[in-house]
């Protein structure tokens, strides 16, 4: 999750790179279909048709610094050049920019407005080394991260709605959240080291995607909206444009119906765990409109075993996913 300034609950937009965003404006807009996985930790990924090489990438130690340095821009420049002709649709439309606390995470972003309200769409690469999926090159230090090829590529596609974009003499400073919902931290348990905190985000994102999947239908391991920022996101199956396009009014249309019931949303989940049973989801679950029957027909996630026997999943569609 991107570093948010948890007082004025705010993305922060400090640095963008000239050739990045050269490279991105450069390429075609070819539309290239690859299947879509989940591995066993609910992350998703995309298989790519050949391997990709992740170069050593700097370390930034200092995230109050806010320009990355020389050699780590080259290492990111490298990786978005190799990837645009694999996945020209994630970038297309989109501007790139460095976030200082997640060096391994580097965003693309697009903005978008439907009836006054304004809509961010933040694509993330995850550019760290994972032992099961792939080959290590080269090991790392505490300077530089290891060097790897991989066939799978992680990625999170969100849009998140805003109160407000910000700039400064015509440049984007940063994104100002629409925060719907009050906390999520609901208390502790464990004793002495052993303290950890109870949070019910997942909860929440539970119970907003379960709202508007049919009953009889099961998405898992996907959550199309989930609790991030404090607000209500939309995760897009579909990385390109036309994906963010038919996501801003379904998000449009969840966020009014749940933004009135959030106060009651957060009492039942505070006291209890998501129950598909209980008062509250299922007074408003009768609520909602078989418009949304259609979103998700169709969809359907196959398990299978990796090579290392891993449980993972692809989706699979009937037809085109998510067009409602």
């Amino acid at each position: 999750m991107s570093v948010v300034d948890n007082i004025a609950n705010i993305i922060p937009v400090r640095y963008t790179d000239k050739r990045i965003n050269e490279l991105i404006r450069s390429q075609g807009s070819d539309r290239i279909d690859l299947p879509q996985h989940f591995n066993q930790n609910e992350e998703f990924f995309l298989r790519l048709p050949e391997e990709i090489e992740v170069p050593h990438i700097p370390i930034h130690h200092d995230i109050s610094k806010v320009k990355p340095e020389t050699a780590y821009l080259s290492a990111i420049r490298s990786v978005v050049e190799n990837l645009i002709p694999l996945i020209p649709g994630f970038f297309s439309e989109t501007t790139y920019f460095f976030d200082p606390g997640e060096v391994l995470r580097p965003c693309f972003f697009q903005i978008f407005k439907i009836n006054n309200i304004t809509f961010l769409y933040l694509g993330r690469l995850d550019l760290s080394f994972r032992t099961h999926d792939s080959e290590l090159l080269d090991r790392g230090n505490n300077d530089v991260t290891p060097r790897y090829r991989s066939r799978n590529l992680y990625l999170d596609c969100d849009l998140i709605p805003l109160d407000q974009v910000l700039q400064e003499e015509k440049r984007i400073t940063g994104f100002a959240l629409k925060q719907i919902v009050s906390q999520t931290w609901i208390g502790e348990t464990g004793r002495g080291y052993f303290v950890q905190g109870i949070w019910i985000d997942h909860e929440l994102t539970k119970f907003f995607s379960k709202l508007f999947i049919p009953e009889k239908q099961s998405l898992y391991p996907y959550y199309p909206f989930t609790c991030k920022y404090r607000s209500v996101c939309h995760s897009l199956l579909e990385t390109g444009p036309q994906g963010r396009r038919q996501g801003v009014p379904r998000l449009r249309r969840a966020l009014d119906f749940l933004e009135p019931e959030m106060d009651s949303i957060q009492q039942q989940l505070k006291r209890e765990p998501f129950n598909a049973e209980a008062g509250v989801f299922t007074a408003l679950k009768k609520r909602v409109s078989p418009r949304w029957n259609q979103v998700w027909q169709g969809i359907r996630f196959n398990r299978y075993l990796n090579d290392q026997d891993m449980k993972e999943f692809v989706l699979e569609t009937e037809s085109a996913p998510l067009s409602g």
